[in-house]
């Protein structure tokens, strides 16, 4: 079987791409194509529209089932190929867009279902969201990304101890740390002083220095999804008088002053406290990375909703416990045994591609309370109940094992594609 994939970001544009829309695509895909292999022959193309069909009428010439994956949201999804095209998106909102809009009639997802007659998506939540318009027979797997077996790997040589204790973190690109930084540089323009963040300045390497118990939350600060607001103010106030709780902030943005200059604001209005919070701006190797996976205790999400949220999976399929609310794709993965659950509330929101900011679906809003005990019930475990810790850390990887791993997205994959070209033959030998 030939296995066509594409993603609008690719390996060569993925570094000035960062928190563009739908720049984690390409993640996606990197993390989907070993299991593709072992499924089929593997063509990543860049000009799908010029080398989809060409490859698609070349595989049909040899006797060859073909079939072209589009890692986009449904509306960026082409439907006029000759060649079989299934979307592979990440969904988190309660209802699809149901409706043209914008004069694009992709903009109504049934349109682009209806046409691919199959897709993948990556958690129970969006292959409900997507039966309730389609209908509960539509052909729809949910696949996520299957990160676990990498992230678990590093989580295996590990100690998994609740307190970290010296560990250096080389990291090159802009580092802020709440202990050293005049945050009177970021207050109101007209109470501003001392000396701010010269973001002009090429990057250098940092040496950061990480003690005592480490939360970290990996975002895009320009998502409106992420809700990091919450997650930074119930810090601060929480640990308003504790020393050793850090908040490691990893941002992932194309622009630094733009990722860093509403949240050093808000670092500077949270004040005073006596915990640290450090902002990590630029594109880490895997290496850099899987060391801040290593030095983090606890890994936050306080988002409104996620497709299946890559940096949550990575870190817990690690050995580290969350604190998350349980809505969206994060109902698949986490439970009272692997993270500290945060409550929340639905509210009315939009598509975020709708222009039009019509209300047609719901999004989770954090509990501000909630989120500052879990905290606070997070940090006594790390430092009273290290066997609860290590339970919790066992615990996280099993979960992540079962919802992540290669072994069951190939399994998935396999018995949809199977799935796929046998009602494919069915259709074929009734219109012959």
């Amino acid at each position: 079987m030939l296995i066509i994939i594409h993603s609008e970001t690719n390996q060569h544009t993925i570094a000035q791409n960062l928190g563009r829309s739908e720049y984690s695509y390409y993640f996606v895909l990197k993390e989907y194509r070993p299991v593709l292999e072992r499924l089929g022959r593997v063509v990543e193309v860049r000009d799908p529209q010029t080398e989809v069909d060409a490859l698609y009428r070349d595989a049909l010439s040899r006797g060859e089932d073909c079939v072209f994956l589009s890692f986009s949201p449904p509306h960026c999804t082409p439907v006029h190929f000759a060649c079989p095209t299934l979307p592979v998106f990440a969904w988190e909102f309660s209802t699809i867009p149901n409706e043209p809009f914008a004069g694009e009639p992709r903009n109504d997802w049934r349109t682009v279902l209806r046409a691919s007659g199959a897709a993948i998506t990556h958690s129970s939540y969006t292959v409900n969201a997507v039966r309730e318009a389609m209908g509960a027979d539509y052909s729809i797997v949910a696949v996520p990304a299957p990160v676990w077996d990498r992230f678990s790997a590093r989580g295996a040589q590990l100690q998994r101890q609740p307190l970290a204790s010296q560990v250096r973190l080389k990291i090159k690109g802009l580092v802020a740390d709440s202990r050293t930084l005049d945050l009177r540089a970021f207050g109101p323009a007209s109470l501003r002083e001392g000396e701010g963040i010269d973001f002009e300045a090429p990057p250098r390497e940092h040496e950061l220095v990480l003690d005592g118990v480490i939360y970290t939350s990996v975002f895009n600060p320009g998502d409106g999804r992420k809700n990091w607001e919450d997650m930074l103010s119930a810090f601060c106030v929480t640990f308003r008088e504790v020393d050793d709780a850090t908040l490691v902030l990893k941002l992932t943005h194309h622009d630094a002053e733009e990722a860093l200059t509403d949240i050093l604001h808000h670092l500077y209005k949270n004040q005073s406290y006596r915990c640290r919070i450090v902002l990590i701006y630029g594109y880490l190797a895997d290496s850099d990375y899987e060391h801040l996976v290593q030095a983090t205790r606890f890994v936050v999400n306080t988002s409104y909703g996620e497709g299946q949220c890559l940096p949550l999976m990575e870190f817990m399929s690690c050995g580290k416990p969350a604190v998350a609310p349980r809505t969206t794709a994060m109902i698949d993965y986490l439970d009272a045994d692997n993270a500290f659950l945060i409550d929340s509330t639905d509210e009315l929101t939009a598509w975020p591609h709708d222009p039009r900011r019509a209300f047609r679906t719901l999004r989770y809003v954090t509990n501000w309370e909630s989120l500052c005990r879990a905290y606070r019930a997070s940090y006594d475990v790390a430092k009273n109940d290290a066997e609860r810790y290590a339970q919790m850390s066992a615990h996280s990887v099993a979960s992540l094992e079962k919802f992540c791993s290669q072994a069951t997205a190939e399994q998935r994959l396999k018995a949809f594609f199977a799935q796929l070209l046998e009602t494919r033959v069915a259709l074929d030998t009734r219109e012959a």
